[in-house]
């Protein structure tokens, strides 16, 4: 069976973080593990408090795991501080984990801040290197590339702005009010469109977790990126379509919409 392994922070309300990701991953046919990089006391109003464990805990953590069920395809979530990113390098330089996808969460769902101002030129710095593809939402690529985001033109500038700076693929989500759910593919100079219906389903939360997940566990399977990408799309699409309908706020997803199609465990 293949595997793959969440790095990320726990959502006590279990939409988003490493409850989202296990789901997924577990839903895709993917042998899920995990390293738990905070615990978060958090629903789908949002966010009331954060416990970082240490950097020395997440070490053990990822040394346990990379020692014994080495993963085929890994994804980063949230990683809030300094610490934390400077220790998660070494490690995945250290094991030479392979299919990183990497979730930059920088805010939540309800607009909460998942990210310390500090560790922004970390994360760039220390994990960026080691991604095959980064998963930013608009605002985020914003932020990364310098540039501000009106239109899909200039989501293809961001993109290749990131891309060329850090060597690596990059999936800008266009979910934020610039189109409809369609993101845009960069890597190697050449991008590609891959077009989504919008949903009108209010209940978002984990969105972003639930897609890179979906799409590492593709990788874990051997798939390619664009592929994987596609096959992830529709994943979500159909965990939104499902209109699960929880909590006083921004619900979370059904991950388990597709969980009894024969296919999704082989």
């Amino acid at each position: 069976m293949k595997t793959a392994l969440t790095i990320a922070g726990s959502d006590s309300s279990g939409g988003a973080g490493i409850q989202a990701d296990i789901k997924t991953m577990t839903a895709n046919g993917i042998y899920a593990m995990c390293a738990v990089t905070a615990l978060t006391a958090q629903n789908t109003t949002g966010v009331t408090g954060i416990m970082e464990v240490t950097p020395e805990f997440l070490g053990k953590q990822l040394d346990s795991i990379f020692t014994d069920i080495f993963p085929d395809a890994v994804k980063i979530g949230m990683v809030s501080s300094t610490g934390l990113i400077e220790t998660l390098s070494e490690r995945l330089r250290f094991y030479n984990a392979q299919n990183i996808v990497l979730d930059p969460v920088m805010v939540s769902t309800s607009a909460s801040k998942l990210l310390r101002d500090d560790a922004v030129e970390s994360l760039k710095k220390y994990l960026f290197r080691h991604a095959i593809l980064l998963t930013p939402n608009i605002p985020e690529a914003s932020i990364f590339s310098g540039i501000s985001i009106a239109d899909e033109a200039d989501m293809i500038k961001a993109a290749e702005i990131i891309s060329n700076e850090f060597g690596c693929a990059v999936l800008c989500k266009g979910g934020h009010n610039v189109n409809d759910a369609n993101d845009l593919f960069y890597q190697n100079h050449k991008y590609r469109w891959f077009r989504g219906e919008r949903i009108d389903n209010k209940n978002t939360h984990g969105t972003g977790c639930t897609l890179s997940s979906a799409i590492a566990s593709c990788l874990a399977k051997g798939m390619d990126l664009e592929t994987s990408i596609q096959l992830a799309k529709e994943y979500v699409s159909g965990a939104l379509r499902a209109m699960l309908d929880l909590g006083k706020g921004s619900g979370p997803l059904n991950h388990m919409w597709d969980i009894n199609k024969k296919e999704n465990l082989q």
